[in-house]
């Protein structure tokens, strides 16, 4: 299995998945736009041999389709997670007829381990005191607040535990020696920074580049606190990771990385840092965080840089994240049995949006699992869970709707609020802040309503607000209402009433950018832009029992709204530029 970077570019070139530019690239801006027209089209990794300002070479793309993905997993990811959950399972109690049953399995586990070396291809070249802008950092969009490293591997110790652990925080270049260290809510990285600064020292940081592409994809894996996901990665190679243990930070780094920063984050050292364009396909807020002070950098010859670009869907993150979810999923359902299967959708940038399908063996178990799941890893950030029987295709938001429409009665409607929230969601009241929305459409008898159900009417049988009309199954109708409107009282009451519009359960409110056409885009406009305790306008409301019940139809406001930032749109100039130099790449 792939070793290093470069194993895995050699065998992408073999198979006619990697195209080498040998033309001059700009880091701003250039590579991010060529990339998105790359990744848009089903395109190759792409290595963009000169960069502008820069003796290093570039890479990207490397994970813009589900097969390279798996190739890297060394299975395809529901494989490979229905293997680690096979021997979760059958382990204990251990038995000599256990085992022997698992010996296949069980060998792929002896390689996922860290063996220790004295050198390696990193060591080649050292950089002290470290010159950052010798690196080909990119910027991706017009807005940015400089350039980002976009695939840093950022590893940590417990200052308590020694433990390791590999995440994934982009980093923003302020100057030879510094960057920001982004560490969002919920971040392993982060709790190791705060236990350091309760213990009034500063924390080692080592930032890894390349080296086996599996690490990319373990930095991201919701794996349990604790677990070092260096691990996850040698049982995707196959083989133990080869590490240098160094004596300046303590830490193992693995030898063949393209790159290696090291330095550390202290207490009350932090800067403003972004803004940036993310995964949510708008700017995320600029914000105070820890410096990093690189002391030196280590390199390969000739190292190749890894970056990638985030933005409105689909980008390189939409097949991680599918691969990623495949993978933890058997082990999901292997603690919770009720649980039959769960999906976080992409389009939506993952936390935005969950179904679950669970299996009930007793009355109320739905909300019970709900809330289990919600209290899981990175579970915790999702704002809207949707939970429907273990027979509903929970991928398809159309079979989600259906059983929405079939099931979900208004006192199985949930609010709750304040909760914590993706840092990068910026529809709450204040960062790091929102709140969550749990229909739980599973069968409880009867189905409340009949099939069909209604059918999405024309534009022009609509108020004359509305600009387009699609129904994403019986139970959601979205509307793309005119920008120039800034009543909404008077827009809810005009649609609510109507008789085209009743009967939906939910009116979906978007914005004119959000083309109701594209099945991707139609999500990403939807769940990024509302916040379920603000913007959501019931009918009516009554009580019954000791809560708040809303009546239906429920008028959801996902327009974008003043104060929120602004949607990704490349800069016009470099796309023309892109454009007119597009026959010197050697691209398609």
């Amino acid at each position: 299995m792939f070793t290093d970077l470069r194993s895995f570019l050699e065998e992408l070139e073999k198979r006619k998945q990697l195209v080498r530019i040998k033309a001059e690239v700009d880091p701003d801006q250039e590579i991010a736009v060529i990339q998105q027209r790359v990744i848009s089209a089903g395109g190759p990794a792409l290595l963009f041999e000169r960069v502008k300002g820069s003796a290093y070479g570039v890479a990207a793309n490397l994970f813009g389709a589900r097969e390279r993905v798996a190739m890297v997993c060394g299975h395809t990811p529901s494989e490979l997670g229905e293997r680690v959950a096979r021997v979760a399972h059958n382990v204990m109690p251990p038995s000599l007829k256990r085992l022997w049953k698992l010996r296949k399995d069980l060998f792929g586990l002896f390689p996922a381990r860290m063996r220790t070396v004295k050198k390696g291809p990193v060591l080649e070249t050292q950089d002290q005191p470290p010159d950052l802008t010798r690196l080909p950092v990119i910027t991706c969009w017009p807005e940015d607040g400089g350039p980002f490293f976009t695939l840093p591997l950022v590893h940590t110790v417990d200052p308590v535990t020694g433990q390791g652990n590999l995440g994934m925080y982009r980093l923003q270049r302020f100057d030879q020696a510094s960057t920001g260290m982004h560490w969002q809510i919920e971040r392993g990285g982060g709790f190791h920074f705060h236990k350091a600064v309760q213990l009034g020292r500063p924390l080692k940081v080592s930032v890894f580049l390349g080296g086996p592409p599996s690490l990319i994809i373990a930095a991201i894996a919701p794996l349990p606190e604790g677990l070092d996901e260096r691990l996850l990665a040698a049982y995707m190679m196959g083989r133990p990771l080869n590490v240098i243990e160094r004596r300046q930070s303590g830490h193992r780094i693995p030898a063949s990385s393209e790159f290696v920063l090291e330095g550390e984050v202290s207490a009350g050292d932090t800067r403003l840092e972004g803004p940036f364009g993310d995964h949510f396909g708008h700017y995320s807020e600029a914000a105070d965080y820890p410096v990093f002070r690189v002391r030196r950098v280590l390199a390969r010859r000739n190292a190749i840089f890894p970056v990638t670009v985030v933005g409105k869907p689909v980008q390189e993150d939409y097949y991680i994240g599918e691969a990623l979810q495949e993978i933890t999923l058997p082990l999901l359902k292997l603690i919770k049995p009720s649980i039959c299967d769960l999906w976080a959708y992409p389009e939506t940038g993952f936390h935005p949006l969950a179904v679950m399908a669970v299996r009930q063996r007793y009355e109320h178990e739905d909300l019970k699992m709900t809330l289990a799941a919600l209290g899981e890893g990175h579970l915790c950030m999702t704002k809207v869970m949707i939970t429907v029987d273990e027979n509903t295709a929970i991928r398809d938001i159309e079979a989600v709707s259906k059983a929405v429409w079939r099931y979900l009665k208004p006192e199985n409607l949930h609010i709750l609020a304040p909760t914590a929230q993706d840092t990068l969601d910026f529809t709450g009241p204040a960062m790091n802040t929102g709140s969550r929305l749990i229909l739980l459409a599973t069968k409880k008898g009867q189905p409340v309503r009949s099939e069909p159900g209604p059918v999405a009417p024309h534009a022009s049988e609509l108020p004359e607000i509305v600009v387009n009309a699609a129904a994403c199954g019986p139970a959601f109708l979205m509307l793309q209402v005119s920008d120039k409107l800034n009543d909404l009282g008077k827009i809810i009451h005009a649609l609510q009433k109507h008789p085209r519009i009743k009967n939906f359960l939910f009116v979906v409110l978007v914005s004119q950018d959000v083309p109701l056409d594209d099945p991707v885009m139609r999500l990403w406009g939807w769940f990024t832009r509302f916040d379920p305790d603000k913007d959501i306008y019931p009918a009516g409301k009554r009580i019954q029992g000791n809560r708040l019940v809303f009546d239906f139809p429920l008028v959801i406001d996902a327009r974008w709204k003043k104060g929120y930032p602004d949607p990704l749109e490349f800069d016009p100039e470099v796309a023309y530029r892109v454009d007119k130099n597009w026959a010197s790449y050697g691209l398609p």
